[in-house]
């Protein structure tokens, strides 16, 4: 499984980023889907979920501020990121929500005030 993460940037606090994800799943619309993020000297962490109905979950952090969808014709989940804070820099990360696949590279996320 490949998982292609892309969409992430440098902007200021307040601004926003939408981040994609692409995976090479045949039966992409079957699984659920997570966005997770590791910050410098921080260990990988969750960051939102999508299931397979559309149902999503977040972190207490971002609740509010970020949005998870998919695009199962297209095997995509995305990440739109609003009113982004400088905690939120950290690489973004796609994978399955349960038995998580190998790691893709990630996209690059940072806020600066």
């Amino acid at each position: 499984v490949q998982l292609q993460a892309s969409g992430g940037g440098s902007v200021q606090t307040g601004e926003s980023l939408r981040l994609s994800c692409e995976a090479s799943l045949l039966t992409f619309g079957a699984y659920a889907m997570a966005w997770y993020r590791q910050a410098p000297g921080n260990q990988r962490e969750f960051v939102a979920s999508i299931t397979s109905s559309g149902a999503t979950h977040y972190v207490l952090s971002v609740k509010g501020r970020f949005a998870i969808s998919r695009d199962n014709a297209r095997r995509m989940v995305n990440l739109e990121m609003n009113n982004l804070q400088p905690e939120d820099t950290a690489v973004y990360y796609c994978n399955l929500l349960y038995n998580p696949r190998a790691w893709g590279q990630g996209t690059q996320v940072t806020v600066s005030s």
